[in-house]
């Protein structure tokens, strides 16, 4: 299951500089001009994974099929987008198909990109976003409660929804609703708030190590656990070196550990509890993307409906034992092929092969 992340945030902050960056192409417009995005522009990236590559060295695999992970480009919101303004509703609702949000958050000064506010403040226009996002929510909510509409609404759903609309209403966090509720109710709510949230400051490339007042100010009001610090400028450069070994001199030149693409997909699935397990053999080695605490069943569901429907067990070995052993065949011989049933939970790194009847 590759996941889908949606990069919003005021008009002119460097979204589709980022998303051209991450996606390594130029589909998104990134002119110096508000709404230069008005259809959502979707890129589809391969989750780089050097366990991947090992295993499909040691299986001699005529494929190698790694993971992805979508990034959608969605036009800038303004303040009333909820009742219309600017690109209004229409880029609200694009929201409502992402699993996870990211905030691009301008941190940088430039007399050359126009900025619709008079200052730079990134807390204020997180806080503008956050505001049109619950006032969406706000509407949908009292639609989905009133009377007529009410009776179609699951109990669960409704708690949330009463639960919600209270907090917006009395102006109170809404932080600690993701953990009252299971997933699948957070989801089919289709609630902008509740979705996890990436906050992604983007500076200049002065400030790529270190950050900046800008960024200071921001963490030490959102926190650094959800923050990333990335200049969209400076990746959107990196992609443009076609040599591995120029963008690795490049990087280190600025101080770069890591392109922001590897720290956005880090963040993204400790955000979303994400993880991922193996299939390999010499036809392809492949990774897929599984929820923490998916059971053996679940995991094969990824592969196949039909895979879950007959599950039988799975064959099981981790990781560190294929490589080590060097394959299937060895590992088996080591003992370090387990069988496992039902209630098996998957750990990240697991190579499976799943037993099943059709």
């Amino acid at each position: 299951m590759g996941f889908k992340c949606g990069i919003v945030g005021l008009p002119n902050v460097g979204k589709s500089t980022l998303f051209n960056a991450l996606t390594n192409s130029n589909k998104a417009q990134a002119e110096n001009f508000p709404f230069c995005t008005i259809d959502p522009n979707i890129g589809v990236v391969t989750v780089p994974d050097d366990r991947l590559d090992q295993l499909a060295i040691i299986s001699e695999s005529k494929k190698k099929i790694n993971t992805t992970i979508s990034f959608v480009d969605i036009a800038g919101l303004v303040k009333g987008a909820s009742k219309g303004e600017g690109l209004g509703n229409k880029f609200l609702s694009h929201i409502r198909e992402v699993d996870a949000i990211i905030h691009m958050i301008r941190c940088f000064d430039s007399d050359d990109i126009q900025n619709v506010n008079p200052t730079v403040d990134p807390v204020r226009d997180l806080e503008t976003i956050e505001t049109e996002m619950k006032l969406a929510d706000l509407e949908s909510i009292q639609k989905r409660l009133d009377k007529k509409n009410k009776k179609n609404v699951e109990n669960k759903e409704l708690k949330l929804l009463e639960i919600v609309q209270t907090k917006i209403d009395e102006d109170d966090d809404l932080t600690l609703i993701t953990n009252e509720f299971d997933k699948k109710t957070l989801k089919n709510s289709g609630l902008l708030i509740t979705k996890p949230k990436l906050y992604v400051c983007n500076v200049d490339e002065e400030s790529i190590k270190s950050g900046n007042k800008y960024t200071e100010e921001f963490i030490k009001k959102f926190g650094e656990k959800n923050t990333l610090i990335i200049s969209a400028d400076i990746e959107n450069q990196i992609n443009q070196l076609e040599d591995e070994n120029e963008k690795k001199n490049y990087m280190n030149m600025i101080s770069m550990s890591e392109t922001g693409l590897n720290s956005l997909i880090k963040k993204g699935y400790e955000l979303l509890s994400l993880q991922t397990f193996f299939t390999s053999g010499p036809e392809e080695s492949r990774a897929w993307t599984i929820t923490k605490d998916s059971t053996a069943p679940m995991a094969a569901g990824e592969i196949h409906s039909d895979f879950e429907k007959g599950f039988i067990r799975a064959e099981t070995i981790s990781y560190g034992d294929f490589l080590k052993n060097k394959g299937w065949l060895n590992s088996k011989e080591a003992g370090k092929m387990r069988l496992e049933g039902k209630d098996y939970i998957v750990n990240d790194g697991d190579v499976l092969n799943f037993r099943f009847n059709t």
